[in-house]
């Protein structure tokens, strides 16, 4: 209110953040004795299923329109971002309504815009990878052109320039870089596409930490498959500049699948 001398913003940034479908070396123990790439499991057919499900799900409830999609380079979060994009920027809300995914759905690609984004990738250490999994060179094989392949056509934005160039380090430490990295991904991100709604998909620790990092005394102890939080924060314009207020949290312990417990602090 003008009473109060605070400005109004001139609107509202929305950021959600979401975690992949259900993954298929949770599901088929035996997969990884047999994959070329066993650090990458892809998506079960329940989590194409549950992701497109998702996707379908915001663009009925949320109260604005996502513009872009950044997404790890993990092929789980990329078949799962696939999934949405197609739900997001379907040309008819009921086209093909008994399809269980986004396949023959026809698709608008100008709604939407993706880009694969190093710095949402898994929790690069043991605490999350398998060391039987990890590749014994070195090499993670992350080849952004073929990934951009998965991606719904038409949608990719190939001018975006990435936060994070390459991986971050094998053995990054939880605590000191991966989910500072997450927090900070988040606002990077946010900041650069600051008139825009965005969509990051991820991985569940990656959820934890933007729900935890905006929202004080809280530690998330689980994020379902696709589950996801929405941030917010308001724009004000000053001159011909923008500055950003602090994001809050949207969200209820466990309504969109992310549960968490209240810290109890010291008297």
């Amino acid at each position: 209110m003008a009473s109060s001398g605070v400005a109004a913003p001139e609107f509202y940034q929305n950021v959600v953040v979401m975690r992949h479908g259900d993954r298929m070396d949770n599901f088929e123990p035996m997969w990884v004795a047999t994959a070329t790439r066993p650090w990458d499991p892809p998506l079960i057919q329940q989590g194409r299923a549950r992701a497109f499900a998702t996707g379908r799900s915001f663009r009925k409830i949320l109260p604005f329109t996502l513009n872009r999609v950044f997404v790890s380079p993990f092929l789980r979060c990329v078949q799962t971002a696939a999934e949405v994009v197609v739900a997001l920027s379907a040309v008819c809300d009921d086209d093909r309504p008994n399809n269980l995914t986004g396949d023959g759905v026809l698709i608008d690609p100008s709604k939407i815009k993706v880009s694969v984004e190093h710095g949402l990738c898994e929790m690069m250490s043991r605490a999350a990878i398998r060391l039987e999994a990890v590749p014994k060179d070195g090499n993670w094989g992350f080849d952004i052109p073929e990934i951009e392949a998965m991606l719904p056509a038409g949608t990719v934005d190939k001018n975006v320039e990435r936060v994070y160039k390459t991986l971050p380090q094998w053995e990054e430490d939880p605590n000191l870089h991966t989910r500072p990295r997450y927090k900070q991904i988040v606002k990077d991100l946010a900041d650069k596409y600051h008139t825009e709604n965005l969509l990051l998909v991820t991985h569940g620790e990656g959820v934890g930490v933007a729900y935890s990092s905006f929202v004080k005394g809280v530690e998330v102890y689980e994020v379902d498959y696709c589950g996801y939080v929405q941030l917010r924060r308001p724009i004000f314009k000053k001159d011909q500049s923008f500055t950003a207020g602090e994001f809050e949290a949207l969200v209820h312990n466990g309504q969109t699948g992310v549960k968490y417990t209240q810290i109890k602090t010291a008297q």
